[in-house]
């Protein structure tokens, strides 16, 4: 039997295998992408009686190989909190999945294992913009302020890493990443020791200082739209962006526009009291999707920019 750990490449992700590998399942084959690299079913080269442990990717876009695993099968336990549309009934499939705002993959997964590693599912939480259910929960487990801060750094860094068009654009790729930190069962010991940490925490120090030089392309009551320059620094800070300039703007929607091969990728954050989420909004245009306040389009064609423009404001904007 093989196991198959199949996993989107940031903190979320990257927290939530962790989780599974420090315990006795440590061995597996491991298939990851950068961030917007979502669609992964599909490469797993799996047999009958092989499991598949599948983390923080939709099942809606996996649907079609999901479904050929399990007719092969292939045992496949899914944890996510993005759309999944119809969940399939069988036998082969077990499945954590969980739309609520509040809830990222690494949480369930928390869940899952009644927390046996639970500083790395604070990490994961804060990774994916859940601050406060992040503080929370480290508070219950007895971190400290300065701990606490420490894993809200390493979570925003390790997400951040996950951002580029290709894996030539981040600092370390997330198999790599994902080794490194399975030397380490505590968090607080891998932001302290880990060199390729320390190469991400370089790399975010310099790529955010650009950003900050940025200035919106539109901005109206509501919405707020930022154009990024096509550079490698860019397109590795579009996510962690998006975040800072959501809590920058309390109450308004957040895109940012990146540019990419044949088009634009783009991040888009809402409040949560907002009527129209981010992933309902996004799924209006192809390859678009997401979760409650945080979606994204994974290539918008150039000529559908000025659309999207003109939709995001008319969907976000206040009177």
């Amino acid at each position: 039997m093989t196991r198959h750990y199949v996993f989107n490449g940031d903190a979320d992700g990257l927290c939530a295998l962790q989780q599974l590998r420090l315990g006795p399942a440590r061995d597996g084959s491991l298939i990851t992408g950068v961030k917007r690299d979502i669609a992964l079913l599909e490469r797993v080269q799996a047999v009958s009686g092989d499991e598949c442990m599948v983390l923080d990717i939709s099942l809606d876009v996996n649907r079609a190989p999901l479904l050929a695993l399990l007719g092969a099968g292939v045992r496949v336990q899914y944890f996510d909190h993005h759309f999944a549309g119809e969940i399939p009934e069988h036998a082969g499939l077990e499945h954590h999945i969980d739309l609520a705002p509040n809830v990222c993959t690494s949480l369930l997964v928390d869940r899952w294992l009644n927390g046996r590693a639970r500083a790395w599912a604070v990490v994961g939480a804060f990774g994916d913009s859940l601050l406060d259910d992040a503080r929370q929960l480290a508070e219950r487990s007895g971190l400290d302020g300065a701990q606490t801060r420490t894993l809200q750094e390493l979570g925003v860094r390790l997400n951040y890493n996950a951002y580029g068009e290709s894996l030539a654009d981040l600092h370390v790729v997330p198999t790599a990443l994902a080794d490194e930190m399975l030397k380490f069962a505590d968090p607080l010991d891998f932001a302290q020791s880990s060199p390729l940490y320390g190469q991400i925490r370089q790399g975010y120090d310099a790529d955010m200082a650009a950003a900050q030089r940025l200035a919106p392309l539109r901005q109206a009551p509501g919405a707020v739209i930022y154009m990024m320059p096509d550079a490698a620094w860019a397109r590795r800070v579009i996510g962690t962006l998006a975040n800072d300039l959501a809590r920058a703007h309390p109450g308004c929607a957040v895109a940012i526009v990146s540019p990419q091969s044949g088009g634009d990728v783009v991040s888009v954050r809402v409040p949560r009291e907002a009527a129209t989420s981010a992933d309902v909004f996004c799924r209006g245009f192809p390859t678009g999707g997401g979760r409650r306040t945080a979606g994204g389009i994974n290539h918008l064609p150039r000529p559908e920019l000025e659309r999207f423009i003109t939709a995001f404001e008319a969907t976000y904007r206040s009177s």
